[in-house]
C-alpha cells in the first residue's frame, strides 16, 4: 500500500488558516482526520488503525502527528477507522473513500474512558504461573536479545487511597533466561548481573502517580548488582476480574521501564573494549502481572 505525500498549504476549501493537499496516486481516494482531547487540544501520537470491512485486513496503521493530523490514500472502498489513546475512550466510525476525491481532515474529539474498578484495599500477591516478568536488550550492533526471569515473589498493598498503595517484588537473579544456554550463563557471571555475590534483584514502590484513565506511574528504587537507582514504571491498569481455577478475586496490570546497564555499574564500554558484545547499555524492562486477592480463604499461590 503506497501512502500519499502530505503537504501542508493554503487552500481555498478551508475558512480561515493551513490547508491540506494530498497528492493522491491514479485510483485512490484520500482519508483525514483531525484528533483533539476532551479539552480541544491536539493529541500526538494517537493510534490510528484503518481496516477494510469486507476483507477484515488492517490496511493502515499509524499515528498522528504534532497537530493531531492524520492522513492517507487507500482503495476506493468502506472502512472501520479506530482511534485510540492512553486514557482517553477509543474512538471508531465508518468510513467511505471514494476514487479520485481527497479529504479535508473532520475533527474526532475524543472523550475520558470510563475508570476501571479500583482494587480492594488489602493484600495481593503475585500468581507466579500468570505473571510474566521480561526485558529485551539490544545485541550491539545487530538484533534484540528478548529474555525473563522464571523465579520471583512479590505482591502488592493496595491503601484506602490508590495513591498511598506499595509494591514489592524480589526476583532470583540466576533464573535469568534468554533461551541460549551459553549467553544465559554469561549473564550469570561476574561480568553482568554476577548472582554469586548478588543472588536478588528487589524493586519497591515509595509512590503512586495517576496519569489519567487507566494509567499509572509507579515511582520507586530498583536494587541490582549492589547499586540501587529510582526508577519509575509506566504502569497500564487492566481490571480487576474474579477468576482462576479457583474464581479467585484478581487484578491485573502491565508496567515498563528502560533501565541504563552503567547505572548499576555494569560497564558496557569497558566489556565492550574487552570484545565482551551480548547486550546494549540499555534494558527495556516489563512486567506482566496478576496479583490474587489475600484473604482468610484464599490459598498461597504454589511455589
Amino acid at each position: 500500500m503506497a501512502f500519499a505525500l502530505l503537504r501542508r498549504g493554503r487552500s481555498d476549501r478551508v475558512r480561515g488558516g493551513a490547508g491540506i493537499r494530498l497528492a493522491l496516486p491514479v485510483g485512490a481516494g484520500g482519508l483525514a482526520r483531525t484528533v483533539t482531547d476532551p479539552s480541544g487540544q491536539p493529541v500526538d501520537g494517537a493510534v490510528v488503525t484503518v481496516t477494510a470491512v469486507t476483507s477484515r485486513k488492517v490496511v493502515h496503521k499509524g499515528t498522528t502527528d504534532p497537530f493531531g493530523l492524520f492522513a492517507a490514500a487507500l482503495p476506493p472502498g468502506r472502512y472501520s477507522l479506530m482511534v485510540s489513546v492512553d486514557s482517553l475512550q477509543p474512538h471508531q466510525e465508518s468510513v467511505e473513500v471514494t476514487a479520485g476525491r481527497g479529504a479535508e481532515p473532520e475533527p474526532v474529539r475524543l472523550t475520558e474512558a470510563r475508570a476501571l474498578e479500583l482494587p480492594t484495599a488489602g493484600t495481593w500477591l503475585f500468581d507466579p504461573p500468570h505473571t510474566a516478568i521480561r526485558f529485551i536488550a539490544r545485541h550491539v550492533g545487530m538484533a534484540n536479545v528478548h529474555g525473563r526471569f522464571t523465579r520471583f515473589e512479590g505482591g502488592i498493598r493496595v491503601g484506602a487511597d490508590m495513591a498511598h498503595s506499595h509494591v514489592e517484588v524480589r526476583i532470583d537473579a540466576s533464573s535469568i533466561t534468554t533461551g541460549n544456554r551459553t549467553r544465559d550463563n554469561h549473564l550469570r557471571s561476574a561480568d553482568f548481573l554476577d548472582v554469586a555475590n548478588y543472588p536478588y534483584i528487589h524493586f519497591t514502590s515509595n509512590r503512586f502517580v495517576h496519569r489519567g484513565g487507566s494509567q499509572w506511574q509507579l515511582q520507586g528504587s530498583l536494587s541490582m548488582h549492589g547499586v540501587s537507582r529510582s526508577v519509575a514504571l509506566d504502569t497500564s491498569y487492566l481490571g480487576v476480574v474474579n477468576g482462576g481455577y479457583g474464581q479467585e478475586l484478581r487484578c491485573a496490570a502491565l508496567a515498563k521501564a528502560e533501565l541504563h546497564r552503567e547505572d548499576y555499574t555494569l560497564n558496557w564500554r569497558t566489556m565492550l573494549a574487552r570484545g565482551i558484545a551480548v547486550v546494549g547499555p540499555t534494558v527495556k524492562l516489563e512486567l506482566d502481572v496478576q496479583a490474587m486477592y489475600r484473604s482468610h480463604d484464599t490459598p498461597t499461590p504454589p511455589e
